[in-house]
């Protein structure tokens, strides 16, 4: 019997999937994201119109398309992986010659009276894509030189066309989501090792082309890392979103100032407050309980993503979940890092707290392959 012919005789079929929906995965994301509402209406100043409710009538349509993609059959996406990976590809190049321009980057692709930014579903198809390439790959070449340097080319090819438009911290995540399902596949850590090697090589190279005709960044990234070296270097300019995240940060204490009465957000010291640096109002309202107890509920969805890949009965859907789990360790943990000093400022939001769409949209569809590996696991019936 064929792996389709099994999977077709031994998965859930019409309204029995509902029985087979990971339910604990869907509350998790809903305290998450109910954490976003709550701290979006306090950033608003109590204004519930401004950006808690756009933010909940986009998570129940994402919520909504999660179980759509949850309920089509894994082997469905298993065929589209390539050609999803193809047309992000494509339109990635679109974006490069075709366009559109805003807040100084050339992100935006317009197709008629729709606006998509092909950068955000890359972070998904990459993965999917590499999940199928090492599902179709003999298991005792995973560590070739030459199967690596194919690998290799699919992830860096998209990363560098959104590196270019610039969008350093979406490339940083689609690069660390490829590298994680290369790692699940049991890729040899020799070339981990050395891809540490080269970016260190990279990086000494990055600040060597500081002020050539060949400078590898834009001088506004140089600014941020400017920032993140020497807090005090520009406190007005280029180290002001950084310090006053800190403020904010520290001003909260163990259990923080209370709700809605952090005086960073509600004087507009902090920028972006309800989108990048929205953990800052959580740790200076509700202090460190409050940010531990976010990172609790990110580390059980991870936690449940990994069991529910333990418990994958093909190659294919354990690497696809591991890489959703491990793309969605990369959101907030970089965010994290970025709001607190500990990296530089990348723009990432925090996934299911920062207001937007586009974001949320993509995080959801992501779970929603989780949610079509978990109903769609082949379980003997009676």
């Amino acid at each position: 019997m064929s792996y389709l012919e099994y999977n077709v005789k031994h998965t859930p079929t019409g309204l029995s999937k509902v029985l087979y929906i990971n339910w604990v995965l869907v509350i998790l994301l809903t305290a998450v994201a109910c954490v976003g509402f709550l701290q979006l209406y306090s950033v608003a100043g109590g204004r519930f119109d401004r950006w808690a409710e756009p933010q909940m009538q986009r998570y129940a349509l994402a919520l909504g398309v999660m179980f759509f993609v949850g309920f089509v059959p894994l082997w469905f996406w298993r065929s589209m992986a390539g050609l999803g990976y193809a047309a992000s590809v494509i339109l990635l190049l679109g974006v490069e010659f075709f366009g559109s321009v805003g807040m100084g980057a050339q992100r935006w692709l317009e197709l008629g009276p729709i606006r998509i930014q092909p950068s955000e579903m890359t972070k998904i198809t990459v993965i999917m894509a590499m999940a199928a390439y090492y599902d179709w790959l003999d298991p005792r070449r995973v560590s070739h030189p030459f199967w690596v340097l194919v690998a290799v080319v699919m992830i860096a090819a998209p990363a560098f066309l959104v590196l270019k438009q610039p969008d350093l911290g979406t490339a940083l995540l689609i690069l660390g989501g490829g590298g994680m399902v290369m790692f699940f596949a049991g890729v040899s850590l020799w070339y981990f090792g050395g891809v540490m090697a080269a970016g260190a090589g990279l990086i000494t190279l990055v600040f060597s082309s500081r002020g050539t005709d060949w400078q590898l960044l834009r001088d506004y990234q140089f600014r941020r890392i400017d920032a993140f070296l020497d807090p005090t270097l520009d406190p007005l300019g280029s180290s002001y979103h950084i310090n006053q995240a800190m403020i904010a940060l520290g001003s909260g204490g163990w259990s923080g100032r209370g709700f809605m009465q952090g005086t960073q957000s509600r004087l507009n010291f902090l920028p972006e407050k309800h989108t990048d640096f929205i953990f800052n109002t959580l740790a200076e309202e509700f202090g460190f309980v409050g940010g531990v107890f976010l990172l609790t509920l990110y580390i059980a969805i991870l936690a449940t993503c990994v069991i529910a890949a333990m418990q994958a009965k093909n190659r294919f859907a354990a690497l696809l979940i591991l890489g959703i789990a491990g793309n969605f360790f990369l959101y907030f943990a970089v965010n994290m890092a970025m709001v607190m000093g500990l990296a530089p400022v990348v723009g990432v939001p925090l996934p299911l707290v920062s207001y937007g769409g586009s974001a949320m949209l993509m995080i959801l569809i992501g779970f929603g392959l989780v949610q079509s590996a978990c109903v769609h696991r082949p379980r003997e019936r009676a």
